[in-house]
């Protein structure tokens, strides 16, 4: 018998930093993570076309106010309403680029959900 998967809503799940992952805000509140390049085709890369070892990706005021509130314990349906109430019409539509912006973050290896 074929295991059945659990519906679940994307907003509820958790957002997590992943372990290790180093990030810093500046005085306005604007997040960069850096992210060391690892592997052996990154480190190729390094060498020959002299691509730097760490990337520093620069969110934008949404996505870094979205970032701070990451803290394991909320759900992305929770992080939505101080979203909501810092940014007011600007955030919207509100959910659906949260989610956006969420599915891009674990894509990328930087968060983890549960």
């Amino acid at each position: 018998m074929a295991r059945t998967k659990k519906n679940k809503n994307y907003l509820e799940n958790i957002p997590m930093i992943k372990e290790g992952l180093e990030f810093s805000a500046d005085e306005n509140g604007i997040v960069t993570l850096h992210v060391e390049n690892k592997g052996i085709v990154k480190r190729i890369t390094q060498l020959m076309l002299r691509k730097p070892k760490v990337s520093h990706i620069h969110l934008d005021e949404n996505g870094s106010f979205a970032w701070l509130l990451i803290d394991g314990k909320r759900s992305i349906l929770d992080i939505g309403e101080p979203v909501k109430e810092h940014f007011g019409e600007a955030a919207e539509p509100l959910y659906p680029r949260l989610v956006q912006f969420f599915k891009i973050l674990e894509a990328n290896k930087f968060i983890e959900l549960k």
